[in-house]
């Protein structure tokens, strides 16, 4: 086998079995595991929202905040206009297309997503971006200027509510993944391959 190889001029020390090298695309079974488990938590996150917020609307509306934890937390009934935790406040059509975009992009981004993590951390940014954009297309004044409803108050923070928390944790993940070198994909920026 080795004078073949040498009479053809192949290396004598290289495998001629090219099945250990990186695999240049990802099969089609890996993101299908992933992508219902962004869609799922995008899902959960939404609806989580969505109740909690009928329920301050109905609950809180015309009443004194009620105090948990001998007053660390308090429950609210607040509008906001602006981003997550009251920044950019009076910016609500400029956010409303900000979070369009961000949910175009995490959806055309699924077609690549061979990563646990990344699922879960792109189905909190998404959740959270639809949660508050719901507000912003459905409360008043009208659709892209509606005011937000915040209810998490815990006094040495902006007001703040669950979609808030989905989009801060999922941005943290994807922070964190991003520095240890995880791609969407699945695979590292050392190597190429996956690793989920």
């Amino acid at each position: 086998m080795r004078r073949l190889q040498a009479a053809r001029g192949a290396s004598l020390n290289e495998p001629t079995d090219h099945t250990t090298d990186p695999p240049t695309s990802l099969p089609a079974r890996w993101t299908a595991r992933r992508v219902p488990l962004l869609a799922g938590i995008t899902l959960a996150v939404l609806v989580l929202d969505i109740v909690s917020k009928a329920i301050v609307v109905e609950t809180l509306s015309d009443r004194a905040p009620v105090r948990l934890f001998g007053g660390l937390v308090r429950l609210v009934h607040a509008r906001n206009t602006g981003a997550a935790f009251s920044i950019a406040e009076g910016q609500t059509l400029v956010l409303s297309v900000i979070a369009l975009i961000v949910v175009a992009a995490i959806i055309r981004t699924a077609r690549r997503l061979g990563s646990t993590a990344w699922a879960v951390s792109l189905g909190l940014i998404l959740g959270g971006a639809l949660g508050n954009l719901t507000d912003r297309m459905l409360r008043a004044p009208g659709p892209l200027r509606g005011a937000v409803v915040d209810w998490i108050d815990l006094q040495v923070w902006p007001v703040f509510n669950l979609a808030d928390s989905a989009l801060v944790v999922g941005v943290c993940l994807a922070v964190f993944l991003e520095v240890r070198g995880r791609r969407i994909d699945g695979s590292t920026h050392s190597d190429g391959r996956p690793r989920d």
